[in-house]
């Protein structure tokens, strides 16, 4: 086993494991382990021994609860926008690493999934809930935007949901996340040891992708009955909205306690975050998964340019006074050339080594 602080890295018998390893953090990522991540993954691709990749996180509470974000506010301090730019470069590298790679990638989502967590999970191959799992995007309320693939993600779960869950930033169970299709399985959290065991005997065996699949489909139960499932209709029809503003309007008008709760949670977001998701999962719904990318990228170094962002880490995590100051401070406001401008980036454009 390789020891780092803040990342377990083993491989035994054709099964490589990485362990998230901050829990203290709900093992939110450091800015140096995407690197350190991308590395090994990258050198575990090109070793035949290698058959199968697990990633799963320490603790009972977390797999991954987003990024770092107070590194971004250090760097802002610092005036080092270079260095928060490559931060951002470093972790969608590794997103795309994850959702090109050519071995079986299995991520264990014990506990809560959040932003970047979900960008070194849900591009994976195959996810695994368990009882304990909590999936949001809630990027918006930090002044943000949904990214580390979203715009990808999010737009392939059924009908107009990415939509939905990129702007109110509602939080999923495991019967909702595997019914959105951001895991592909669920299993019992008591049962994910044994599960280990197998997926490093099919890793040595002749085929080691069919093995994985047939075990983690021999494992998998029903996680019971998820509420999106009778909300979907209503969901797709919010989905229709021209713009955010009609978008909330319509959450408003409902009266179900999720789409009162939802409305809650965009009213509390930054209205330029809501109106750049509106515009990022509805054009970016036939883009391919770089493409994709890359216009994550050019809106991030967009934001880290700008306030909105800051004044959202500000709020939520520095001062944590949870009274952000979002200018403007209405979707009404929102210029199309404001957007058209963030969209467009700031000249440094997302490359693949």
């Amino acid at each position: 086993m390789t020891l780092n602080c803040e990342t377990l890295f083993d491989l035994s018998a054709g099964l490589g494991r990485i362990t998230l390893n901050r829990p203290r953090v709900l093992n939110a990522l450091a800015p140096d382990q995407f690197g350190r991540i991308d590395s090994c993954l990258r050198d575990w691709d090109r070793d035949d021994a290698v058959g199968v990749v697990v990633i799963d996180g320490a603790g009972e509470r977390a797999f991954c609860a987003g990024g770092d974000i107070r590194a971004v506010w250090d760097g802002r301090l610092r005036g080092d926008d270079a260095g928060n730019r490559e931060l951002f470069r470093a972790e969608y590298r590794l997103d795309r690493r994850i959702h090109h790679y050519r071995k079986p990638y299995v991520a264990l989502l014990d506990g809560i999934v959040m932003g970047g967590g979900a960008g070194v999970s849900v591009n994976g191959r195959y996810r695994v809930a368990t009882e304990r799992t909590l999936f949001a995007m809630p990027e918006a309320a930090i002044g943000f935007f949904p990214d580390v693939g979203a715009t990808h993600f999010l737009s392939r779960c059924p009908g107009r949901l990415g939509l939905f869950l990129g702007l109110t930033g509602t939080r999923l169970g495991p019967a909702e996340t595997v019914s959105a299709g951001l895991a592909t399985h669920y299993v019992p959290a008591e049962h994910l040891d044994e599960l280990i065991a197998v997926l490093r005997q099919a890793a040595v065996s002749g085929d080691p992708g069919a093995a994985v699949a047939e075990a983690l489909d021999s494992f998998h139960r029903h996680p019971g009955p998820s509420w999106l499932d009778a909300a979907a209709d209503t969901i797709d029809g919010f989905g229709q909205a021209p713009d955010p503003g009609e978008y909330l309007a319509r959450l408003q008008a409902c009266d179900a306690e999720w789409a009162s709760a939802a409305a809650a949670s965009m009213l509390a977001a930054s209205p330029t975050s809501l109106a750049i998701a509106f515009r990022q999962l509805t054009r970016g719904r036939d883009l391919g998964f770089d493409d994709a990318i890359r216009q994550e990228f050019r809106l991030a170094c967009s934001l880290l340019r700008g306030s909105e962002f800051h004044e959202g880490i500000r709020a939520l995590v520095v001062d944590k006074d949870r009274s952000p100051r979002w200018q403007p401070a209405v979707l009404t406001q929102i210029p199309q050339d404001l957007l058209d401008r963030l969209f467009a980036g700031v000249g440094d454009e997302l490359t693949f080594p």
